[in-house]
This record gives C-alpha cells, structure tokens and sequence, in this order.
C-alpha cells in the first residue's frame, strides 16, 4: 500500500464532523483518488468519479459471489457476527447479480409506485397530526416529535406492523445501523447482533402470521410475489423489510433535520420558502444535496481498476464520498451556496445504478410532506438552541432539534 499522506479528513474528529465540506474540497484539490490509511480504504471524492464507480460492474457491494473471503485476501468476519452478517448479506443492498436481479424484481412487484401513490393521504394525515401536536405543546424537539414518528409509522404501516409493536423498531435499527460507520467498536457490534437477532425473530413470527391470514401490506406482498418459478425465501423477505425500515427511514429522518437546520442557518431560504410554498419540491432535493445524510458508499474492487493513472488493485475497497461529491463545482454552481431554487441537481444522495434507492420516491413523499406541514402550521418554527451532531460520520444526522413556535 502507498504511505499514508496527512489528510483534513478524519471521521472521527468533532470538528470534522460539524462540517466535513471544507475537508472535502482539500481532497478534490489533491486528486481524484487518495488511499486513507486508518481504514484501508481508497477515497474518492469528485462527483463524475462516484457517479461512474456506481455504474462500474468492476465493482461490487459484495465479493462473495465471485471469491471466498481467503481467496479475495480478506478475514471473515468474526462468528459471533453471524445473525448481523446473515441478516445483512441477504438484503439487495449487499448483494450483486444474479441474486440482487432477482430479489430487487420481485421486490418491485410489491413495492409499487401505486404503494406509494395509495400511502400519499395517510402520510400527509400523519405529519399534520405530529406537527399539530408540536404546535400544541408550543415546540419540542423536531427529530423526536416530527422527523422521527413519521417515516418510522409510514414504513410499519406499509409492512403491516401492528401499531403496539412499533416502539420496537427504530431502537433495533439504530443498532443494526451503527455496524455501517467506519471501524465500528465492539460494543456496537454487539449490539447490532442483538438487534440483528431480535428484529428476525419478530418477523418471521409475523411472516408466519401473515402466511396464515395474508393481508394488504406488503410483508404479504412479498410472499406472494413470483416470476418465472422464482420466489423470495424466508431470509430475503426478513432482510428486505429490515432493508427497507433502515434505510427508509433513516435517511429521512436524517435529512429532515438536517434540512431544517441548514434553513435557519439560512434565514432568507428559509423566508423565501415561507413565502412560495411551490419551492418545496426543489427545496427538498437541494436539502438533500446540502447536508448529505449518507456520506459514504461503499464498494470493494473485484477487477484491477484505474483512475487518473492509480491502479486500484482487486481485493481493496473503495469510498465513494457521497457529501463531497454533492459539493463539486465542476458539477453544482456554487456548491456552497444553499439554493432553494436549484433546478439542475444531479445530487446521488439516493445513489445510482442498480443500487438506486428503491424508496426514493417514498422519502420524497415524506420530506415534502412534513416540510408543508411544518410551513402551514408552525409558519414562526425557530431554533430554541444549537443541536448537536451524532458522533457518526457515514449517517449524518443530529441527536435532537429543539425547536419553539
């Protein structure tokens, strides 16, 4: 490997994590591809750079349906990861062609365009409810009382969780989530082991139930989804609903706070938005672009690949900035500016390729949601103090915003 050179990157600095995108421009200016040495990673932070690596079939979330762990020079992961691993590697995140082919597929057929359509009222109905009550307590936190209920209720309600059982999802998922940072300490592994362990349990009791007395949702969705012969075991089912409550509503949640917290930075954004309401389809993808909820993807190199003149052998596994590559000049207009009227925005905060965000369209739907909401009911919203940032850099997110009416 090259000799470590003396980065403003660093994940696990505070000051970084308030604001990477200084870090992210002193990378872009030192190179399209730079090895980081504490995690054994190649970084690449420009966006024409990610937005092809996405694409590049050279590359694979996953190495194991081409190479055993010895045979791609990696350690297999430790035996007591197992449930963690198990429930991860089945889900379409993590899995390559043919398996990701066939599973996305079926998992279409249930997850629809008309699912997301049919969720639209009860959405809409349920961030008025939530801000309503914020309002009605003359503020609170925005993550706990709005952000967080909302896209949590949504995805329950698309899986046909009963409502008494919810409580239980977002802490499992927080859990499972904290194996996706950079070098994750052993405590969170065990901990998303656990939650690894508990979250299938519950699901293959309600798979089991919902098999007894299918319903409309869309774990009954998934049983019965088929083509050509092919169905989705009992494992793709428990890692796609695990899939798509982590990832849907992670994001979202992230990238509400976020968005609303870089509007109060904003105080002229913000007073345009108050004032046309019809930005907020634009306002969400600009949002999203500045303040990344997810910062790194991940992909491991299984040929040799190059880049402007770097080999990058098979075996190494590369980071693409997702943050740093929503903040490319050569791409955005003065990318650190907040425009709320961007109408060019090819941000890949939803990634692209085959791994494209399959709830994209969902989250949307929530981030313009409860942004209407908060605009119509709670027009004076404001900061009642400085958030603070979770100590995470990969999901990017703050712990609490409190906020007054």
């Amino acid at each position: 490997m090259p000799a470590p050179t003396r980065l403003a990157f660093d994940p696990w600095d505070p000051a970084f994590l308030a604001d990477p995108y200084p870090a992210y421009a002193e990378l872009r200016g030192r190179g399209r591809v730079l090895y980081y040495e504490p995690t054994d990673q190649w970084l690449v932070p420009h966006h024409a750079d990610v937005s092809a690596l996405l694409r590049d079939r050279r590359l694979g979330r996953t190495y194991l349906h081409r190479f055993a762990h010895e045979d791609f020079g990696r350690t297999p992961p430790p035996a007591e990861h197992e449930p963690f691993h198990t429930l991860n590697d089945h889900g379409m995140l993590d899995l390559e062609p043919p398996d990701h082919t066939r599973i996305r597929r079926l998992v279409s057929k249930a997850f629809t365009p008309r699912t997301v359509e049919r969720l639209v009222p009860y959405v809409e109905r349920l961030a008025g409810d939530l801000v309503d009550g914020l309002v009605g307590r003359g503020g609170g936190d925005l993550l706990a009382d709005v952000a967080e209920p909302l896209p949590v209720a949504v995805i329950a309600e698309m899986l046909g969780i009963p409502e008494g059982d919810r409580h239980l999802l977002r802490p499992w998922s927080a859990d499972i989530c904290g194996m996706y940072e950079l070098n994750p300490p052993e405590e969170v592994a065990r901990r998303a082991v656990r939650a690894s362990v508990e979250f299938s349990g519950y699901l293959r009791d309600l798979i089991a139930a919902r098999r007894r007395e299918p319903g409309d949702d869309l774990i009954s969705g998934l049983i019965a989804a088929h083509d050509e012969g092919d169905r989705l075991t009992e494992q793709e089912m428990v890692s796609t609903a695990v899939l798509l409550l982590n990832a849907g509503h992670e994001a979202t949640v992230n990238a509400t706070v976020n968005g609303w917290w870089a509007l109060f930075r904003h105080p002229e954004q913000l007073a345009a938005l108050r004032a046309d309401h019809g930005l907020v389809p634009t306002a969400v993808e600009e949002l999203m672009r500045y303040d990344t909820p997810l910062q790194l993807f991940e992909r491991w190199v299984l040929e040799d690949i190059e880049i402007d003149g770097t080999t990058i052998p098979r075996g190494a596994e590369i980071a693409m900035l997702f943050g740093s590559a929503n903040h490319d000049p050569a791409v955005f207009r003065a990318p650190e500016r907040l425009d709320l009227t961007r109408s060019d925005n090819p941000h890949i905060s939803f990634s692209a390729g085959i791994h494209y965000c399959i709830g994209a369209p969902l989250a949307r739907v929530e981030l313009a949601a409860s942004m209407r909401a908060l605009l119509t009911r709670a027009p004076a919203l404001a900061p009642a103090a400085e958030p603070a940032r979770k100590p995470n850099f990969v999901i990017r997110g703050l712990t609490a915003l409190p906020v007054v009416i």
